[in-house]
């Protein structure tokens, strides 16, 4: 009985495990179908907790015994197979690994932008880092904004993100300072690409960040520019990268910023409309598009 009740604690263990950032992003960012898979792993080990349950109450009944086992046996069987069918093959880690900054407006421009780009570059290897140059205040709850790009960030892989409280919709009126921001991380990084917003957008904060990334990165050989819900027709993509095994991840980041649930822009069938859209264009089947201010060839091989 001794062994049942340790293993009764351990699988109890196992599903708080599940629900915790950390095990929520293991689901995301290594499987398929990461929220089916979340559901029936937690069913799973729900039955299994009955099943040691009974063991533990129903002590003289070897039906009820046998019963419960073979349940418990089934249930993890099926589990492994299901998390073997939809495990995503980690892509191989570069050679030689270049550092991205990727810089954003609001907390989660970069989730909705290039969620599933960031959590690629990320699983091979490379060190991404952001910059939000303001808290999201006027479009929603400034107290939890930040926390929640935080969690967006690990959710993608981030190294680092760095948040700022400048006057969210007046970034225009803060354009030395957010020149000076992407200075300073620009020369203790040395970034290999930047990432950022396009020129062709109608938020005024996205264009503000665009043109003061431009002028902080003059230097810079690689910038390419993302594309917000608020891009105008004149967003152009010319690359195309590759997030077919990475859009529930994107999703899931996205997700993380609860403050702005209910945006329609932030539904998860808007994310994978427009990442088949750019799919399409790119010939591929689910991707995120970019245009490029310019690129380094050594850096050209993203696809």
């Amino acid at each position: 009985m001794a062994l049942y009740g340790l293993l009764t604690v351990a699988a109890l263990a196992l599903m708080g495990y599940a629900v915790t950032p950390r095990g929520r992003s293991v689901f995301f960012r290594r499987f398929a179908g990461g929220t089916q898979l979340q559901m029936a792993y937690l069913v799973v080990f729900f039955v299994v907790v009955i099943a040691l349950v009974a063991l533990i109450v129903i002590r003289q009944a070897t039906l009820a015994e046998e019963v419960a086992v073979f349940a418990a046996l089934a249930a993890c069987f099926a589990l492994i197979v299901a998390l073997l069918r939809n495990r995503i093959a980690s892509p191989p880690k570069i050679a030689t690994p270049y550092t991205v900054l990727t810089v954003g407006a609001h907390p989660d421009d970069l989730e909705i932008a290039c969620g599933g780009t960031l959590a690629r570059l990320a699983d091979e290897g490379h060190k991404i880092h952001a910059i939000v140059m303001s808290d999201g205040r006027a479009g929603g709850d400034n107290s939890v904004r930040p926390t929640e790009a935080r969690n967006g960030a690990a959710t993608m892989g981030l190294e680092k993100i760095e948040i700022h409280s400048l006057t969210d919709t007046r970034l225009e009126d803060h354009n030395m300072e957010m020149v000076d921001i992407i200075e300073a991380k620009i020369n203790e990084l040395k970034p290999d690409l930047i990432l950022t917003h396009s020129s062709h957008d109608q938020h005024q904060d996205h264009k503000a960040v665009h043109f003061a990334v431009l002028r902080a990165a003059r230097k810079q050989p690689s910038i390419l520019c993302f594309e917000s819900p608020s891009v105008t027709s004149e967003f152009n993509p010319q690359l195309f990268i590759d997030i077919t095994n990475y859009i529930d991840i994107k999703i899931h980041a996205v997700q993380d910023h609860r403050d702005q649930a209910g945006k329609r822009y932030l539904r998860w069938d808007r994310l994978k409309g427009m990442a088949n859209f750019r799919g399409a264009q790119g010939k591929l089947e689910l991707a995120e598009g970019f245009e490029i201010v310019r690129l380094k060839d050594s850096i050209a091989g993203l696809k």
